[in-house]
C-alpha cells in the first residue's frame, strides 16, 4: 500500500480516508494570504457513490489502497447496472451505476476497459486516457468554420454532451480525453 500527498492528487486516484476509498473527481490548489496552502477536492465515496467537497492542508498524506486491476469489456447497460466480461475467463460481472461513477459517459459497448478491485470485490473503473467516439447529434458545420473558431456542443454515442469545434458533424468520429471530457482531434476515416 502507497501513500500519496495532496501535491500528487489527480482525477481518478483512489485514496483512503476516514476508512473507507474514495476517488478524487476535481481538484484545485488554495492559498488564501497568511493561511497554510489548501487543497480544495470533490471526492466520491467509491462504495455508496456519495460527493464530499473537503479541504485538505498542503502536504497531508493518504495511503492508496491495494486495487487489483482486471482487462475486461464492456458489454451492455441495463436496469440492474454495467456488465462487463471478464477477458481471460469469460465470466460476467455487473457494477451498480455508483461502482462505475462519471466514467459511464465516456463507456461504449466491446469497448476494453480496466475492471479495480479492493479486496476481492469490484469498486470501479479506469477507462483508457484517450476514447473514440461518434458525434450522434450537433449543429451542423458551415463552411468557413476554421479550426482555431468557436465551439458548440455535441452529443456523443455514449450520450455524453462536450464541447466540440464548429467544423466537426453529426456521424465524425472524434477522440475525447476521459481525464477532462474534452475534444483532443477528429480521428481520420478510413
Amino acid at each position: 500500500m502507497g501513500v500519496v500527498e495532496t501535491n500528487q492528487f489527480h482525477r481518478g486516484l483512489k485514496i483512503e480516508y476516514e476508512g473507507e476509498i474514495w476517488e478524487i473527481i476535481e481538484y484545485r490548489h488554495s492559498k488564501v494570504a497568511q493561511r497554510s496552502a489548501v487543497m480544495k477536492t470533490k471526492i466520491r465515496n467509491v462504495a455508496t457513490g456519495a460527493v464530499q467537497e473537503k479541504n485538505f492542508r498542503s502536504g497531508d498524506s493518504f495511503k492508496v489502497p491495494d486495487v487489483e486491476r482486471k482487462n475486461m469489456q464492456f458489454l451492455y447497460k441495463d436496469d440492474i447496472g454495467f456488465h462487463f466480461m471478464d477477458l481471460d475467463s469469460y465470466e460476467q460481472y455487473s457494477l451498480s451505476p455508483e461502482q462505475v461513477g462519471e466514467d459511464s459517459s465516456f463507456l461504449k459497448e466491446q469497448q476494453e476497459v480496466t475492471v479495480l478491485y479492493y479486496n476481492n470485490d469490484p469498486m470501479g473503473i479506469e477507462l483508457p486516457t484517450a476514447v473514440e467516439l461518434e458525434i450522434t447529434e450537433t449543429e451542423p458545420g458551415v463552411k468557413g468554420d476554421t479550426v482555431t473558431g468557436g465551439t458548440k456542443p455535441a452529443t456523443l454515442e455514449s450520450g455524453a454532451v462536450i464541447q466540440v469545434p464548429l467544423f466537426i458533424d453529426k456521424g465524425d468520429q472524434i477522440r475525447v480525453d476521459t481525464r477532462t471530457g474534452e475534444y483532443l482531434d477528429r480521428v481520420k476515416k478510413k
